[in-house]
């Protein structure tokens, strides 16, 4: 991945690690602001909140999926296939972080991070369709999306509790939702 911004990756890699040691909930952005040598203020030109960091993090799981070079000869289902599981391969190694991140922006005092979870959620679900070059129109693009959402957020439940190597149970679990939905979400 191009790093456009080295000073705010370091940052994330710096608050990703803090967070793997002390748990999302443990960790604060005082800790990330002492860690880089800088104060709150300075922290806040980069990240303004805890959130922004996940949110950071979930950017990077799309540009992870944004740099699949397709074979477009494989049928739809197999693009998406293949490209979901590069961007929860991104996210393997903080999986237990992501989980944290998710429980902590449904949290019911929580409406501004649940709003601002939609957007992530679309917006990640429609970089998946331009990535695999998914350009069905109309009803059918809408009925695609819906059930694309739903698979999606099926395999994330899975992913940030699967409990197989390799998250295997989420691979056999997407596949066979995108296997059993390829009638709707044809080329």
């Amino acid at each position: 991945m191009t790093h456009l911004y080295p000073e705010r990756d370091a940052l994330l890699d710096t608050a990703l690690d803090l967070a793997l040691e002390r748990g999302w909930h443990g960790f604060g952005l005082r800790q990330l602001a002492d860690a880089g040598n800088m104060t709150l203020a300075e922290l806040s030109q980069y990240y303004r909140s805890r959130d922004d960091l996940a949110e950071a993090l979930f950017d990077r799981a799309d540009q992870a999926m944004l740099s699949v070079q397709q074979d477009w000869q494989q049928p739809l289902h197999e693009r998406l296939f293949s490209t979901l599981m590069v961007w929860f391969e991104s996210l393997s190694p903080y999986r237990s972080l992501v989980k944290d991140m998710l429980g902590y922006k449904l949290e019911p005092g929580h409406l501004h991070l649940q709003a601002h979870g939609i957007t992530r959620v679309s917006r990640t679900v429609q970089w998946l369709l331009e990535a695999t070059g998914w350009q069905a129109g109309g009803l059918r693009r809408s009925a695609g999306e819906v059930a694309l959402t739903g698979i999606y957020l099926t395999a994330m439940a899975s992913f940030v509790n699967d409990a197989s190597d390799h998250f295997d149970t989420t691979e056999t679990l997407l596949y066979g939702l995108l296997r059993r939905s390829s009638r709707l979400l044809q080329d």
